[in-house]
């Protein structure tokens, strides 16, 4: 089991007791990640070991690193919520509260219902459920500067990073994204690649963006945002927060369903003539800045019980 043990929900009594309740089944061995990128070391080490399975105890971010070390290898997966938002447990269907997703995944040690999934994959870092670059990404930067705040008042704080971000950086002048998939191609200044749906969660109400999109077809979806005035952003915002209205039917969001490969690059340049680069997150984690970017779908790429 790999915890974080600084995810929002997690401490060390938490982290005890599940590894107690665990060890009713399983023979368990636990390792806590010290800092950011260590849970993708454990995962590859233990890939390379004898385990049935290795489970993913944290946020978004901490599951994000442990697929990335697991992709590719035939060691299974399953996952504990330990987040703010756990998007990956809810989309599986996984308990949102730790203790409950316990008692499942216990309920399933005598046969662990395990499949291989879908993985996106945007430069060398794979996802699981989202990948966006843009205002997106630039929010989950500011949000992730400050993570006392991101546990405390969690998808407020997302709001009203988003409301700053978009009214500094993409209400005038934003890096522009060119999106080619296939012999078709689209600009923008946000572009949004699903593996699954929904996108996010805003509280307990899920945001849906890319329409029929799932982890066990081999095709990713993607939608482009081509332009963001108030009028504009008002209107989606109420799309994206709406049970009966759909995201994808914006007059300015044009979607790329069921593709397998995408180049984004930019196409804004600065004073100097340097190509300005946009911000990329994936699975709601921050991984840089990029002039372009390669994103592909990677079919049977990990195993997951769930």
């Amino acid at each position: 089991m790999i915890v974080n043990p600084h995810a929002t929900t997690v401490s060390e009594r938490l982290k005890n007791l599940v590894i107690y309740a665990l060890q009713g089944r399983f023979d368990v061995e636990a390792r806590t990640t010290e800092d950011q990128g260590h849970a993708i070391e454990i995962g590859q080490a233990a890939s390379e070991g004898d385990f049935d399975m290795v489970i993913a105890f944290g946020g978004d971010g901490t599951i994000n690193e442990v697929v990335n070390g697991l992709a590719g290898s035939d060691t299974p997966v399953a996952f504990l919520p330990g987040g703010s938002t756990n998007v990956v447990c809810r989309t599986l269907g996984i308990p949102n509260d730790v203790v409950d997703a316990t008692e499942r995944l216990l309920a399933l040690a005598d046969d662990p219902p395990e499949r291989q999934i879908t993985l996106g994959r945007a430069g060398e870092r794979y996802f699981l459920f989202s990948c966006g670059a843009g205002i997106d990404a630039t929010v989950v930067e500011k949000v992730d500067a400050r993570p006392e705040l991101k546990s405390r008042i969690g998808p407020w704080f997302y709001s009203w990073k988003a409301v700053t971000s978009y009214y500094r950086s993409y209400l005038r002048d934003p890096v522009m994204i060119e999106v080619s998939i296939g012999g078709e191609a689209a600009r923008g200044l946000t572009a949004l690649c699903q593996n699954s749906d929904p996108f996010t969660y805003f509280g307990n109400r899920p945001v849906h963006v890319c329409p029929r999109v799932d982890l066990d077809e081999p095709e990713l979806s993607m939608a482009v945002l081509k332009r963001a005035s108030q009028v504009d952003t008002i209107g989606l915002i109420s799309r994206l927060l709406s049970s009966r209205l759909d995201a994808a039917d914006h007059s300015q969001v044009e979607i790329f369903p069921r593709l397998t490969y995408a180049e984004l690059t930019s196409v804004s340049a600065s004073s100097s003539g340097e190509l300005r680069a946009f911000p990329v997150q994936v699975d709601g984690d921050f991984i840089g800045r990029f002039e372009r970017l390669t994103i592909t779908a990677e079919p049977d790429a990990l195993r997951i019980i769930a």
